[in-house]
């Protein structure tokens, strides 16, 4: 397992490209229930991939999930939003489904 932690500065600016697919809460437990969700379950990926061009073409392997996975979030005293994801699951998934739900908003602080 690795923990992931992750800041976003702007909770406002926290949205993806697609707004089907987006983020819709405030503050970083709500965020932190969103990722842990996107981790735990394929529903974000599956909304993901039958929105592309060919569905059947999108590789598999992006929609694995971690039932473990789990999430916190708390405000930290200069205003950031932080959320502490733990997840077997790799980076490129990870930063795949943060996309999907808040675009670029989100920076990778440490990994553990």
């Amino acid at each position: 397992m690795t923990t992931y932690f992750l800041s976003v500065k702007d909770m406002a600016k926290a949205k993806g490209p697609d707004p089907e697919l987006s983020f819709e809460g405030i503050g970083p437990d709500a965020l932190a229930a969103a990722l842990a969700d996107a981790m735990r379950s394929d529903s974000l990926f599956q909304r993901w991939r039958a929105k592309q061009p060919d569905p059947d073409e999108v590789d598999p392997s992006l929609g694995v999930t971690d039932p473990g996975a789990s999430a916190k979030g708390e405000l930290s005293p200069n205003d950031r939003n932080d959320v502490a994801l733990t997840t077997s699951l790799p980076m490129r998934i990870v930063k795949h489904r943060l996309n999907l739900l808040i675009g670029s908003s989100w920076e990778l602080r440490d990994t553990k």
